[in-house]
């Protein structure tokens, strides 16, 4: 026999060894069935989404592992991813819609915080309701939360209704760690009402700078002119911080009148002057702001 004969001849045999890939039926058999090990389960769920919403019987199946906390948490992770990946079928998935955000209704509070923070993502980007009261009434009682403050702030943010401002007002006030501070902050930044909060954080030097810098970015968004007028005085403070001259700097070149910068010789001497300092954060955007309202020397 040739070289080339036993080559083709191994190949053959490869060929009819190696296993064939599993229909989605079978996948489905092996992902809920508890006599197989967690790990194949948890594969043959991830395996084929679309088998879960073949019928209504292998989509009550699915949810039924899914809600099920005497499952093994990987399989019902699984499940869970499963089944999401199958919600972007939507016209196959509709029928199958209500009963899935009423199943993760049911495990918002399920004792494995992976599988909780993961439902409560998908139910917010839902602007589920109930979530969202739920979400807020842990922030008022910590007994009751959910996820940590920062987390529900987060989840929150989604889609912001009016009665997480003041929620939101009270834990920047007395905030339980940095994290939550910021994302209360975040929450906020569309708020005009706040607009005082954001100008009394970003003036107070003593404050963190990541604090001051979304503060800026929230009085900019709902108040414009008044951080304008903000901006200036930032500018012109010589023991201002950089990183806050920078943010001053720029948004005063992005939306400024240039007819009553080019008339403030007061700034524009004081733009020069940052952009023949040190700081390699300034020197850009003071080249930008005198090209655009001063003559750049």
């Amino acid at each position: 026999m040739t070289t080339k004969s036993k080559s083709a001849k191994k190949t053959t045999s490869a060929k009819k060894k190696s296993p064939a890939k599993r229909t989605s039926r079978a996948a489905f058999a092996v992902a809920t069935n508890e006599k197989k090990s967690t790990q194949e389960r948890a594969k043959a769920f991830v395996e084929a989404p679309l088998a879960t919403i073949r019928s209504e019987e292998t989509m009550e199946a699915s949810l039924d592992v899914l809600r099920d906390r005497e499952q093994p948490i990987k399989v019902r992770l699984a499940a869970l991813q499963s089944l999401q990946a199958a919600s972007f079928s939507v016209i196959e998935f509709e029928p199958y819609r209500e009963d899935y955000l009423a199943t993760l209704r049911e495990i918002v509070d399920d004792p494995d915080e992976e599988l909780r923070q993961r439902v409560l993502g998908i139910l917010s980007r839902e602007n589920d309701g109930y979530t969202q009261k739920r979400l807020l009434e842990g922030l008022q009682d910590p007994g009751k939360a959910l996820v940590a403050p920062e987390k529900a702030l987060q989840l929150l943010s989604y889609d912001v209704h009016a009665e997480a401002y003041p929620v939101a007002r009270e834990i920047l006030d007395q905030p339980p760690n940095p994290e939550a501070k910021r994302e209360a902050l975040r929450l906020l930044a569309a708020d005009a009402n706040s607009a005082p909060i954001f100008e009394k954080l970003m003036r107070d030097k003593d404050e963190d700078r990541e604090i001051r810098q979304i503060s800026a970015a929230a009085l900019q968004a709902v108040k414009p002119k008044r951080f304008q007028e903000q901006a200036r005085e930032l500018l012109l403070d010589d023991k201002e911080y950089d990183e806050m001259q920078a943010t001053a700097l720029t948004a005063r070149t992005q939306l400024s009148d240039e007819k009553a910068v080019a008339k403030d010789e007061k700034l524009l001497k004081q733009v020069d002057k940052l952009g023949r300092g040190k700081s390699a954060k300034i020197k850009k955007p003071a080249k930008f702001f005198l090209r655009r309202y001063g003559s750049e020397k």
